[in-house]
């Protein structure tokens, strides 16, 4: 017990230190550019401590749960005796890991849709388009995005092939999709691929996708575990356009059928 007391007293230590500056920016630019005083202080002080306490927590929930289970999954999911292969075999048969895509699809579509960032800027998004623009709605699209990002990622990994090919051919599909996608959307959906990539779903991605490369023979954890991450930023950008896309066609063609 004073073990773990000592090891989460220097914890929240070292997250002392890492929001110091951003504290110390808030409260220089509120006391002496703004020149007012801190509204609600007490308040203010207990909800910061709220937020290093669940820092820290979190912190260790990471370290305890999230990178292991994610390190786990992927080395469980690729063993030869699960996929039915031959242990010695050097050649990867990117067939064999139908199962690998799946877990990651619905990983990526799970955190993406139990992301706090996200479901925050779903309800702020309803507020202010009246109504338009609808949270589940959203939150759907986005989740699809990030489960066939991940997919497609995990896809990458196994067949080896280059990172830069599929994130220079997402872009270019994202620039031809704001050309032609709802002007009202446009920032939303790029901002949707921020906020996908946030506490829930960074630290399961990139267990996941260390954990594959170590456990797929010829890969290097460092040239081809990480990665994933931009994925889940960018596919959410091409889904949630895709969506306006979709619901502006079907409004159109249904107040045509009206006339």
């Amino acid at each position: 017990m004073i073990e773990w007391l000592v090891h989460f007293a220097l914890k929240l230590l070292q997250t002392c230190r890492d929001i110091l500056p951003i504290a110390a920016t808030i409260i220089g630019f509120q006391l002496f550019v703004i020149r007012r005083p801190l509204p609600h202080l007490k308040k203010t002080l207990v909800g910061f401590l709220y937020v290093l306490l669940g820092i820290v927590f979190f912190l260790e929930g990471l370290d305890m749960a999230l990178f292991p289970l994610g390190s786990l999954m992927a080395s469980q999911l690729t063993t030869p005796e699960f996929l039915g292969i031959n242990p010695l075999a050097q050649t990867v048969i990117w067939q064999t890991y139908i199962w690998v895509y799946a877990f990651a699809a619905s990983i990526g579509f799970a955190t993406a849709l139990a992301e706090p960032a996200l479901l925050a800027v779903a309800l702020k998004a309803e507020e202010i388009s009246g109504g338009a623009i609808r949270p589940w709605g959203l939150r759907i699209a986005v989740a699809i995005g990030v489960g066939f990002g991940l997919a497609l990622g995990t896809f990458r990994i196994v067949t080896g092939l280059g990172l830069y090919y599929f994130i220079v051919g997402g872009y270019v599909v994202v620039m031809l999709q704001t050309v032609f996608a709802p002007k009202m959307i446009i920032g939303l959906a790029y901002d949707s691929g921020g906020v996908t990539t946030s506490m829930v779903t960074v630290p399961l991605v990139t267990a996941l996708g260390l954990g594959l490369a170590q456990a797929i023979p010829g890969r290097n954890p460092v040239l081809d575990g990480f990665g994933l991450i931009a994925f889940a930023s960018l596919f959410p950008i091409i889904a949630v356009l895709g969506y306006a896309q979709i619901a502006n066609w079907l409004n159109k063609r249904n107040l045509s059928s009206k006339h």
